[in-house]
């Protein structure tokens, strides 16, 4: 493992055009100070977990000194934002600090989030507050629990920087980790600037960093949008299956590599709810949950169209026509194995669409139902009686009980296998809204950050029990339901 002054950096993409980019350096933090280090993060880095204690790293991610062999960078994309097109957008608050090379574990982006001003600010003050920090941290590492592709956060530093949205607050910083920060938007800045020669080679650099297996193809770049597709309906399946909303899918939000990317105004659901919307600007529903997978699409084709001077109609027609199954697929293979079942039949549809509509109707926990379920065996009739209790029309759960029992009936579903596989597949923990309000409000008002590491302890691991951190599942509250998120950060 390497310590902070030997960090093996290889930054490929500061070689690349100055198109591309602005060379910026970090502006510091007043006083800065650790708030929270990730060791797991930093070991997939192949970074010394000591390291993550020493005055050095403050210094190093709170701006005010320069990695050995960094070239913090802020890079220019633009943007189709709710469905209009941006011209000019990039890093405004955040600097990749470089590449690193792992012996193991390929090659991570460390990106400074907050490190002040840089061209494309557009008049902000390029800061990052202390509660969108907290937010973005653990819902990274949240996501990686539960197995879905997803930018990681190192590690969060405070200061006595003041920064002003409605009120004063924090500034601090997030050390980002990622096998990729060029988006959607990358590419179709260089597009509407009539850049193909840039295109080309955003192109060629992203295929050879994340896509080798492509480079040797005669059709790499068909061949490079079908990986996109693929990755792209992969991710958006599994946060339907959780339950989680992005919030702002606009195309500068989307990962070329079909990570879960820039953490806003997300939400996981709490009751079941279709519409939900966890963006309180987002009045007319475009990124509601239920509008995801079309969403995804709808960034698919602005994706292909950037890339059309790569591509021709044709081979983009075939690639972007693949995603809607790919998608469908992999959400009917989440769901069974949420539901325990090992073979895949018509009926099950109907079975997966009567259990949502009787979610929706009842206002049920989706989080803790699919727990439950997992539960419950024929020989543990209590775990039955507390789900069946959660239902206020008992006769319609028992209708569809009885119509599950039977389906696993008709597999010989072993139960104990079952529960296996279902406790592994439905988490016991997911970041409720009003959790990571509680621990931002301790933190804001009391400097008391213990809260954050133990939930990044369950988010990590979400599907163990961790029996001392039990109430982190409960049911929330009915004032925790109702909390609106703003973009504002």
């Amino acid at each position: 493992m390497y310590t902070l002054d030997t960090i093996p950096f290889d930054n490929r993409f500061s070689k690349l055009s100055n198109d591309l980019f602005s060379d910026v350096k970090p502006q510091g933090l007043a006083q800065p100070f650790l708030i929270s280090a990730n060791p797991v993060v930093a070991e997939l880095i192949g970074l010394d977990p000591q390291a993550l204690k020493t005055a050095s790293f403050v210094e190093y991610f709170s701006g005010n000194a320069t990695l050995r062999n960094a070239s913090p960078l802020a890079m220019v994309y633009s943007g189709h934002q709710f469905g209009s097109y941006n011209p000019q957008l990039g890093d405004g608050r955040g600097l990749l600090l470089g590449e690193v090379e792992t012996a193991s574990n390929g090659t991570w982006d460390l990106h400074l989030k907050g490190a002040g001003q840089t061209p494309y600010s557009r008049f902000a003050d390029g800061r990052a507050v202390l509660r969108s920090t907290i937010r973005e941290y653990l819902c990274s590492e949240a996501m990686a629990g539960l197995g879905i592709a997803t930018t990681r956060g190192l590690g969060i530093i405070g200061s006595a920087t003041p920064v002003y949205r409605e009120t004063p607050e924090m500034g601090a910083t997030l050390v980002r980790v990622a096998q990729s920060h060029v988006r959607f938007g990358s590419f179709e800045y260089f597009h509407y600037n009539n850049r193909p020669d840039i295109v080309k080679q955003l192109a060629d650099y992203v295929i050879t960093r994340n896509f080798p297996e492509l480079e040797q193809s005669e059709t790499k770049y068909a061949d490079f949008l079908l990986a996109v597709v693929t990755s792209t309906a992969f991710m958006i399946a599994q946060w339907q299956a959780v339950g989680f909303a992005h919030g702002v899918m606009n195309t500068d939000n989307m990962s070329i590599i079909g990570d879960t990317f820039d953490f806003g105004p997300f939400g996981f659901m709490d009751d079941y709810n279709p519409n939900f919307i966890c963006n309180h600007s987002d009045h007319e529903g475009r990124y509601a949950f239920n509008q995801q997978p079309g969403i995804g699409l709808w960034n698919l084709n602005a994706l292909a169209h950037a890339l059309s001077t790569l591509i021709d109609r044709e081979s983009i027609t075939q690639a972007l026509s693949q995603y809607e199954q790919l998608l469908v697929n992999q959400y009917n293979r989440i769901f069974r194995l949420k539901l325990g079942l090992r073979e895949e039949k018509d009926a099950d549809a109907e079975l997966v669409g009567s259990l949502l509509d009787l979610l929706e109707d009842q206002k049920a926990d989706y989080t803790n139902f699919f727990r439950l379920l997992s539960h419950c065996q024929h020989s543990s009739p209590e775990f039955e009686t507390l789900l069946r209790d959660r239902f206020v029309d008992r006769s319609s759960f028992d209708a569809w009980m009885l119509q599950y029992q039977q389906r696993l009936m008709a597999e010989n579903s072993d139960p104990v296998l079952r529960r296996e596989t279902m406790l592994a597949t439905n988490p016991k923990y997911i970041l409720r809204n009003y959790i990571a309000q509680q621990v931002i409000d301790k933190a804001n008002s009391d400097q008391d950050y213990s809260d954050i590491g133990n939930l990044l302890t369950i988010l990590q691991n979400p599907f163990e029990e961790h029996p001392q951190f039990s109430h982190y599942a409960s049911d929330p509250p009915d004032w925790g339901k109702r909390l609106e998120v703003s973009c504002s950060s």
